[in-house]
């Protein structure tokens, strides 16, 4: 009796083949998220505290040196930026749940490209965050801000470019991580650190210049300024309230402007996307 071989055909690698490797591994992240409410509703709880709680509390303080806005008013924004980053990064850190389990391991040695299941995660982490951050966009009026069609649109695109490039970052650090302890200890030193540093809380204005240079030099900066320009830029407020409080980001002296802040982000994330590709080429 003889055996005859099964042939077995692996098809053969084309921009279409990756491009349906992006889709399949982006679906999966949104039916992960979507299945995990607990984890929607956990990614929502803080930057809601910080806004309605923190927020009030400060605003109690320093109302007097800013008539007619409300403080929760000025913290939106960076509320709107710490609700991407921290599901970007929970979406990125799914790799290393992956990995644990043994799942990264079959789509690494599926017949697709390691670059199309890295920007598959990306894509995906950064349409998950900017769906989350819709639902902070939608309380824009509990806190005395416009719902401007303009102004909506605006923090959308922001938001995802932001959301991109932070995933990108977490994908970079989960990709050679092996378990999850160490992957959100190393989120939680990286990424504190940087939104307390980002203007979300706190205005820009006449900060010590050690802080100024911290500020500088942090790219969550440039992701939450141009958000808070776009709201600035919708409420009537007195001249010298919006220099306190929307002074923008300064080199030198030179007022940066929001398409150059915006320019920064998006070379970070691209700049982080290809390190995260090389992290996965030489992955096991």
């Amino acid at each position: 009796m003889t055996t005859q071989a099964i042939r077995v055909r692996v098809p053969a690698r084309s921009a279409a083949h990756d491009l349906r490797a992006i889709k399949v591994v982006l679906h999966r992240e949104m039916l992960r998220f979507l299945n995990d409410r607990t984890r929607m509703l956990s990614m929502l709880l803080q930057p809601v505290l910080w806004l309605f709680v923190m927020g009030t509390g400060l605003g109690s303080l320093v109302q007097a040196s800013i008539p007619g806005v409300d403080f929760r008013t000025f913290m939106y924004p960076g509320m709107i930026s710490m609700t991407v980053i921290m599901t970007g990064m929970f979406s990125a850190g799914s790799i290393v749940w992956d990995r644990e389990f043994g799942f990264l391991r079959e789509m690494l040695v599926a017949p697709v490209s390691r670059t199309a299941i890295v920007v598959g995660k990306c894509l995906g982490g950064a349409i998950v965050a900017t769906g989350q951050g819709i639902v902070i966009l939608a309380m824009a009026g509990m806190v005395g801000v416009p719902y401007s069609p303009t102004l909506m649109l605006t923090l959308l695109a922001e938001m995802f470019l932001a959301a991109f490039t932070i995933t990108a970052f977490g994908v970079m650090l989960a990709a050679r991580m092996k378990n999850m302890q160490s992957f959100f200890g190393l989120m939680q030193m990286a990424i504190m650190p940087m939104m307390f540093l980002s203007g979300a809380m706190f205005p820009l204005a006449n900060l010590p210049s050690w802080l100024h240079a911290l500020t500088v030099v942090n790219p969550m900066t440039y992701a939450v300024d141009p958000m808070r320009q776009a709201v600035f830029s919708h409420l009537d407020v007195p001249p010298e309230v919006n220099a306190t409080l929307n002074p923008g980001v300064q080199w030198f002296g030179w007022q940066v402007p929001v398409p150059v802040e915006l320019g920064l982000v998006a070379a970070l994330g691209l700049g982080l996307l290809a390190v995260g590709i090389a992290q996965f080429k030489r992955a096991d």
